[in-house]
């Protein structure tokens, strides 16, 4: 309890600004992958993720050696990788899985070669790929707080249509969305999120934020926009939580805030079956099954819309229901 309070008084010290900034910088971090991470754990794209988070690690070497933007050098890198894992995923004889694998790999070990030409690569590296609290600056919080503004501005103006094809590509292509598009919009979303969260947690635990939270979120509700807020909520008390235990207890933050969102989803794995029970008993609307159930998506339902074939039905999942 004294480590607790020595770290909410910590967070007001003029002296001790660095904890505020890193409070800031987790918990906006944490809020943004727990929206962005619905989407990812709604298509099935966890390993995708894992990928484009370490994708970014090259980019980001190129801007530290040149001294210039990580956000820039991370999305620039994430983006390319996303893109050509796209186009080799295009090759009949091989598996999207195979192909994000090699790419996940070769950047990551790409991004670690250039690391190295760095003087002193020890610490820089570890930085990385643990992240580093104590060296976030006032210029770091405002690129993390606006970054993160304009990712869920993003992600809400676009929300139905990410939504109509994380549920159903085929009647959203047919629909006349532009499904590639939006594919790429998403990839761009999730590392940008990843960029700004490398600071705390570094890009070895950062999938840690994309998945965990908004895992924990769907054992608790068959909606997706209370689904979001939800795993945001859980990120951003992860965040909070696991800052003070690695205050207290001298751990890595990373690995703390990490520590706690798993803990958090063990605590709701338990308890959540019982609820659900609880709801099923329920009176509930019908769904209908998504089309293609043995997909990433399988398990996956929308509300029953008369007329989708019309090409007006992805306009109805603002608050799809989730099966």
């Amino acid at each position: 309890m004294s480590a607790a309070l020595e770290f909410l008084q910590a967070l007001l010290v003029p002296e001790l600004t660095y904890v505020t900034k890193a409070a800031l910088v987790a918990v906006a971090a944490s809020i943004v992958c727990g929206v962005i991470g619905c989407h990812v754990v709604l298509r099935g794209m966890a390993f995708a993720g894992d990928a484009v988070a370490h994708a970014v690690l090259p980019g980001l070497a190129v801007a530290f050696l040149l001294q210039g933007s990580l956000v820039l050098g991370g999305v620039v890198s994430g983006v390319v990788t996303a893109v050509l894992i796209a186009l080799v995923a295009q090759h009949r004889r091989l598996r999207d899985d195979a192909v994000i694998g090699v790419f996940f790999v070769g950047a990551f070990a790409l991004g670690i070669v250039l690391v190295s030409r760095a003087p002193g690569y020890t610490g820089s590296l570890q930085q990385f790929l643990v992240g580093s609290v104590t060296g976030v600056t006032e210029a770091d919080v405002v690129t993390v707080l606006g970054s993160a503004l304009v990712l869920l501005v993003v992600t809400a103006a676009l929300h139905k249509e990410l939504v109509a094809v994380s549920l159903d590509r085929e009647s959203a292509r047919a629909a006349g969305l532009p499904v590639l598009t939006l594919d790429v919009v998403l990839y761009v979303l999730i590392t940008v999120a990843v960029v700004i969260s490398v600071q705390t947690i570094g890009t070895v635990l950062v999938l840690a934020l994309l998945i965990t939270p908004p895992a924990t979120a769907r054992m608790l509700t068959d909606r997706l926009v209370p689904m979001m807020a939800a795993a945001a909520a859980t990120g951003a008390v992860a965040a909070v939580v696991g800052l003070g235990l690695s205050w207290g207890l001298g751990w890595p933050a990373g690995a703390s805030v990490v520590l706690v969102a798993t803990g958090i989803f063990a605590v709701v794995w338990l308890l959540a079956p019982r609820h659900r029970f609880l709801v099923r008993g329920r009176h509930r609307v019908p769904d209908e099954p998504v089309p293609g159930q043995d997909g990433p998506r399988a398990g996956v339902t929308r509300p029953a819309v008369p007329g989708h074939a019309s090409g007006e039905w992805w306009s109805k999942f603002a608050t799809p229901r989730l099966q």
